[in-house]
């Protein structure tokens, strides 16, 4: 109950009409998380897009430039000689059809080896058997998000060194992280700045006026920090 108050107490001490700089934010952020482990830095922004029109779906991927503190387990579905050059940097599964054997028995079993699956164009055969599989679990290979791609090495290396994948919700708005409260605030800024980036490059042409309309920042369990967008 004690931590519970905490939280409580914390959101309540957050003006929710203010917007902060990035680097206030990050104090703040700092400041009012509780967690007793090393929190993920989560964002969330909100775009300037009808997410009813599928023109204006924003899906992409970001590698941020210090990583997202998380060890991620890379599979790849591939033939012939990529099968080696992925193992080579760094994936920790690849295969083709027995890959994708492994992966039906062990969806059955409920479990999963893996965090990211990346495929080559000529896999793909294999994966749309999978789909009923990986699908509900986000898990199916995308070229938006380059886990789709005939460059499995360059694939693996940015899974590896901190790529995260994103997509507008129902309601326009993008969540993902940027790091861990274990980082700097200089490394959380530039991954924070490096994301937006990427994200307001897919913008839509047919979306009109500002794009980036909000950026909240929050821990794991932390209240909601509004950012400055005009930072950016």
């Amino acid at each position: 109950m004690a931590y519970c108050s905490k939280r409580r107490k914390a959101h309540q001490q957050i003006d929710k009409l203010k917007s902060y700089k990035i680097s206030e934010a990050l104090v703040l952020v700092r400041e009012h998380s509780s967690e007793k482990f090393n929190p993920t830095i989560d964002i969330a922004i909100r775009l300037g897009i009808d997410p009813k029109k599928s023109d204006q779906v924003v899906r992409g991927s970001s590698v941020l430039p210090h990583g997202t503190g998380r060890s991620v387990r890379v599979a790849v579905m591939t033939q012939g000689d990529n099968i080696q050059k992925a193992l080579d940097a760094g994936a920790d599964l690849a295969g083709f059809a027995d890959l994708a054997d492994k992966i039906t028995e062990d969806a059955q079993a409920g479990r999963f080896d893996f965090d990211v699956l990346i495929a080559s164009p000529d896999a793909m055969g294999q994966i749309g058997k999978l789909a009923r599989v990986l699908g509900p679990r986000g898990l199916m290979p995308n070229p938006k998000t380059g886990t789709v791609t005939a460059d499995v090495v360059k694939a693996v290396k940015n899974a590896k060194a901190g790529q995260v994948s994103f997509r507008n919700d129902k309601a326009g708005i993008v969540h993902t992280l940027v790091g861990k409260k274990s980082f700097s605030d200089e490394s959380l800024r530039e991954n924070i700045l490096a994301l937006v980036a990427d994200i307001k490059r897919l913008k839509p042409s047919t979306s009109k006026g500002h794009f980036v309309k909000k950026i909240v920042l929050s821990s794991t369990m932390g209240p909601g920090i509004q950012i400055d967008v005009t930072e950016f």
